[in-house]
């Protein structure tokens, strides 16, 4: 049984070009940018807990929808966002497309399935109202899994670069993993998001089956072509003895242990599909 506490409610030469080489002063001082699809369970949870940071106009929220068939864009809407539906780009194009929406100095990037801490919320409010010569700010994640807080194992504290000066920052051209890249100083805040990932086990098998695609792809661009023993067997055993033995993940019980044999198979995935689309290719 779960006994951890549960959420409170509440460089490519390209991409550096994007970068403005001063920082920027508008009338709004942050922009809340997030990408959806689909997430009408999430979005008003993500949204209602940045709402201190956006009020008496101190801020704008953006999402980018990728033509969502539930009611996200609804939500969204009646939180009174500025909301873009555009085709699917991939996670880094889609992300920096909200971010070339974004009109405030600064940008705080958040996951539609992210909630801001009461503690973090007061602590960007400061970091931004601050005249520091920082480009960016790191925060923690409190991850979630079935409805349990993940301690251990490498799931904490997770730490994301997600706040940043607008034009000073820009997501990575990879295929899944992104993260953003600052140019400049940066610091950690104390207060963590929370992030309700993967609330049941379809959930999690249905997004490993979906990101291991896309690692296989970059995979493959990597030259990777044969068929791995190592890969396909070896490394996914050796990935969950560090994590789940090494690094303490059997610390969190029996979700830690499913969280962490099935974070291995993903593995496994990623390098037979590697090899499976390398093999198709050469047909």
């Amino acid at each position: 049984m779960c006994r951890d506490e549960h959420p409170r409610s509440s460089k490519s030469s390209k991409a550096r070009q994007g970068f403005r080489s001063q920082w920027q002063v508008s009338g709004v001082i942050l922009s809340v940018v997030i990408i959806t699809h689909n997430e009408e369970a999430n979005i008003g949870r993500t949204l209602a807990s940045v709402q201190p940071l956006v009020a008496d106009g101190n801020g704008e929220i953006i999402v980018v929808d990728s033509v969502s068939t539930d009611r996200t864009v609804e939500i969204a809407k009646s939180f009174g966002t500025k909301v873009f539906v555009e085709t699917w780009k991939g996670y880094a194009a889609q992300k920096n497309s909200a971010i070339d929406k974004a009109t405030g100095d600064w940008i705080l990037s958040l996951d539609a399935d992210e909630e801001v801490e009461s503690d973090l919320v007061k602590e960007i409010s400061i970091a931004i109202s601050e005249q520091q010569r920082l480009a960016g700010y790191w925060m923690a994640r409190k991850n979630f899994f079935l409805g349990c807080r993940i301690k251990r194992g490498g799931f904490w504290p997770d730490w994301k670069l997600r706040l940043f000066r607008r034009g000073a920052g820009l997501f990575e051209d990879r295929a899944v993993h992104e993260d953003v890249q600052v140019q400049g100083l940066t610091a950690k805040l104390h207060g963590a998001l929370l992030h309700h990932s993967y609330p049941t086990l379809s959930d999690y098998i249905d997004h490993m089956n979906r990101y291991s695609s896309l690692g296989a792809e970059m995979v493959v661009a990597k030259n990777y072509r044969g068929f791995s023993l190592y890969n396909i067997v070896l490394r996914p055993l050796a990935t969950f003895i560090h994590n789940y033995f090494l690094r303490l993940g059997f610390l969190d019980g029996r979700e830690g242990l499913l969280l962490h044999l099935y974070h291995a198979v993903y593995v496994s995935w990623k390098y037979a599909k590697a090899w499976e689309q390398s093999r198709n290719d050469r047909r």
